[in-house]
């Protein structure tokens, strides 16, 4: 981090001393040509001057014009390509340029460089003033490419004549990328000797770090050494085997924590032995309450089955006599509240009955089509909802077979049914609705209630959230149970109201195993 940053401060500080000399170098380039090429001009002008003075009056203009140009071409065709003479009247007519022979005549006012500075009626109006400078883009001679240009001009006032030098700015752009590259080299030089200078510190450090660590290594063995003599033995550390001052006080700390220990260990030898005795006499105990308990199970199940076998048979014949009643008298409210207590007591009893067996019989999946069967089911609750100031809504859209026992879903539909039909508000709708959800089935049953208290207890066993309803409360519990065994997500909304248990069934697969 240290080299790291070193380096970055090294870099920041060459490449800012870099933009100043930039910035300086810039400035002095552009005031030297600026110099040479009004210095430059301002020969031209005298030698034009001089050579009109002497000849006005023996040559024409025209022959004294021509003298002149000729004489221009000749003096300076030392002159670097990138640097010429240029004349221009001051209408616009190209009298002389050295390097574009072809324009000569042409009138050029209305030529603009690539950024559109008009650059000859610019040139004109700074020369009108005692002469200046114009910077532009001009092509280059070499190159044939635009490149950034800077002339001077004044006039010769005799023939209207503008006269001026220019020179191109690429000689710039060489300087600065020789300044460039020489900064590139000092500064991988700098960070070549920060890295060889952080190259050995590093080694240095780290020789240091390695005798150190050894130290301490050497110090945590005999701790770690002692710990697994002590663990089997009265062990203590010898002080003179630690070199580090700072762990000297840890050996009286560890020696004293052996000592006490070690006390505590015979002290629970001594109370082992008692307490193995006490726990001799406890164990016959709890085996005799074992056997006691195991025998009160198997009477109370013996007695579950007796009484599920009991009521079957008399449950039966009231169903029938029910069914006969119907049959030839007209219906009427007693009978009919009579239908839906025995319908009641007959799903009781299957919640029983699947209680008692579930632990004992492997339910096997078979394909059902949930749509009739919902249709069946509710039709079988309907003298019931009907007794109790309620009524059945079926949203069901066709929908694939899901895979589940017919025993298992009949139980979880007539726990849901029988369910919101005791806590549905009378004169309210109960809602049951069935569609496909990707590879689920969506099964749902809502019902307007009063407010569920306690939410997260309806799922467990002899749990009412009234204590005014009939039931044991072991509805939402075998449901709960058939859930997990089938890999049924369920959840619970309570809105405004409205009660909602929905059932994410996962549907039957053609090759499930109904044999697992």
């Amino acid at each position: 981090m240290f080299a790291l940053l070193f380096t970055t401060l090294v870099v920041f500080e060459e490449y800012r001393d870099f933009e100043t000399e930039v910035t300086q170098l810039k400035a002095r380039y552009l005031q030297q040509k600026k110099e040479e090429i009004k210095n430059q001009t301002q020969r031209v002008l005298q030698f034009i001057a001089y050579e009109y003075e002497n000849y006005r009056d023996t040559l024409s203009q025209e022959k004294l014009q021509q003298h002149i140009l000729d004489a221009v071409n000749q003096l300076y065709t030392d002159l670097p390509a990138n640097r010429y003479i240029f004349i221009y009247t001051l209408d616009g007519y190209n009298v002389f340029d050295p390097n574009r022979p072809e324009i000569k005549g042409q009138n050029m006012m209305d030529v603009t460089d690539p950024t559109g500075i008009p650059i000859l009626p610019e040139m004109i109006r700074k020369a009108q003033n005692g002469g200046g400078y114009l910077a532009y883009q001009w092509e280059e001679p070499s190159t044939k490419r635009f490149a950034p240009k800077i002339s001077y001009a004044e006039i010769f006032k005799p023939w209207n004549w503008l006269v001026g030098t220019g020179v191109y700015m690429d000689e710039l752009e060489h300087l600065l990328h020789e300044k460039e590259e020489a900064m590139k080299d000092r500064l991988i030089k700098y960070v070549m000797e920060i890295l060889t200078l952080s190259a050995i510190l590093f080694g240095f450090a780290f020789a240091g770090i390695k005798i150190i660590n050894q130290i301490i290594q050497d110090e945590i063995m005999t701790f770690s050494e002692f710990f697994n003599a002590a663990a089997t033995r009265y062990s203590v550390i010898n002080k003179r085997r630690i070199r580090i001052k700072e762990f000297i006080p840890l050996v009286d700390y560890v020696n004293r924590m052996v000592e006490t220990i070690h006390q505590r260990n015979r002290e629970l030898i001594q109370l082992n032995l008692s307490l193995e005795e006490k726990v001799r006499q406890k164990t016959a105990k709890l085996q005799q309450q074992k056997e006691y308990s195991e025998q009160l199970v198997k009477a109370q199940e013996a007695f579950i089955k007796t009484s599920i076998h009991e009521i079957n048979t008399p449950l039966a014949i009231i169903m029938a006599q029910i069914d006969l009643l119907k049959m030839h008298q007209q219906e009427n409210r007693y009978i009919q509240k009579i239908e839906a207590a025995a319908k009641m007591i007959h799903t009781l009893f299957g919640d029983l009955s699947y209680l008692l067996r579930h632990q004992h019989v492997q339910y096997e999946k078979e394909p059902i089509n949930p749509e009739p069967f919902i249709r069946q089911r509710v039709e079988f609750f309907k003298e019931i909802a009907q007794a109790n100031r309620l009524s059945f809504a079926l949203i069901l859209t066709q929908s694939d077979k899901i895979g589940l026992s017919f025993e298992e879903f009949t139980r979880l539909v007539d726990n849901n049914l029988s369910n919101a039909i005791k806590y549905a508000l009378p004169s309210t709708e109960i809602i049951v609705r069935v569609c496909d959800e990707g590879d689920l089935v969506r099964l749902s049953f809502s019902n307007q209630a009063k407010e569920i208290t306690h939410i997260e207890k309806l799922f467990e066993p002899f749990y009412q959230e009234s204590t005014y309803e009939n039931g044991f409360g072991l509805g939402l519990y075998l449901v709960k149970q058939i859930c997990q065994q089938n890999d049924i997500r369920v959840t619970l909304q309570h809105n405004e109201n409205v009660v909602t248990f929905t059932y994410m069934i996962p549907k039957w697969s053609g090759d499930e195993d109904t044999t697992a």
